[in-house]
């Protein structure tokens, strides 16, 4: 449990220090990710992007183990 969660924090302080990189690539402003603005409110609802975060960190995990 401890190797998980030392590997889940590497992969969350890599992720930080690469999301200046990561926002000018248009993570965040994918097709399928739903933004709604309107006077005073603000929805972000990232779909697409979180489905690539979620296929990178499991391609990243899968290498670890192997």
């Amino acid at each position: 449990m401890a190797r998980w969660l030392i590997t889940l924090g590497i992969i969350l302080i890599a992720l930080g220090l690469l999301w200046p990189v990561l926002a000018r690539l248009g993570l965040g402003n994918l097709p399928g990710d739903i933004r709604i603005e309107r006077k005073g409110v603000f929805f972000y609802f990232p779909i697409t992007s979180g489905l690539i975060v979620s296929l990178i960190v499991s391609l990243v995990l899968w290498l670890f183990r192997h």
